[in-house]
């Protein structure tokens, strides 16, 4: 057994490809995953994994999808190890000076190939900050979200990988629901 997490892409979006929380509980139950919880409506479940490879996960998971609602949704899984990591190593919280509030994690679904990652120069975009760590792009975004150039699509068309990107509580809460699956000891 294996506690995962999936992130879905651009779902309930300015009206588009919706899916309701329960809808998507619903989906993943069907499809054999256990103890299913969704999280706020941008589309984060996370769910006890028994029968489904780790590397398959993400295309599984998008073939239920697009059966039920007959539209892609790309999803972007991690596990419980991958999530602690990423939230004990954001080099960002090294500034104690920075709001919290203002940082978010874009996930990506595969490692970036190093000939893209030279092509990005982060001192390009202040006042917004950004590191690159595997598959994790750490964001400072002192104007909000909404107001940076640094999206998901800034981020799939420079480095060619799916992104989906989420705010520091959200990750954190993500974890908290995750390490709930363990047991204590």
């Amino acid at each position: 057994m294996e506690v995962n997490l999936a992130i879905l892409r651009g779902i309930n979006v300015s009206g588009q490809k919706k899916i309701q929380m329960a809808g998507l509980k619903e989906l993943f139950e069907e499809a054999g995953f256990k103890k299913v919880v969704t999280f706020i409506q941008s589309g984060n479940v996370v769910f006890e994994n028994h029968h489904v490879l780790s590397a398959e996960l993400p295309k599984f998971i998008e073939q239920k999808i697009k059966e039920r609602y007959n539209f892609d949704v790309p999803v972007i899984t991690r596990t419980v190890a991958e999530m602690g990591n990423l939230i004990n190593q954001n080099p960002l919280l090294e500034d104690e000076s920075l709001d919290q509030d203002k940082l978010h994690v874009t996930f990506l679904a595969e490692l970036p190939a190093p000939e893209y990652l030279v092509k990005i120069e982060p001192t390009l975009y202040n006042p917004d900050k950004f590191r690159i760590q595997g598959k994790a792009v750490f964001l400072f975004c002192p104007n909000g979200y909404g107001n940076t150039k640094l999206t998901n699509t800034f981020f799939e068309r420079k480095l060619k990988v799916t992104a989906t990107t989420r705010n520091w509580r959200t990750v954190n809460e993500l974890f908290r629901i995750m390490k709930a699956y363990e047991p204590a000891g």
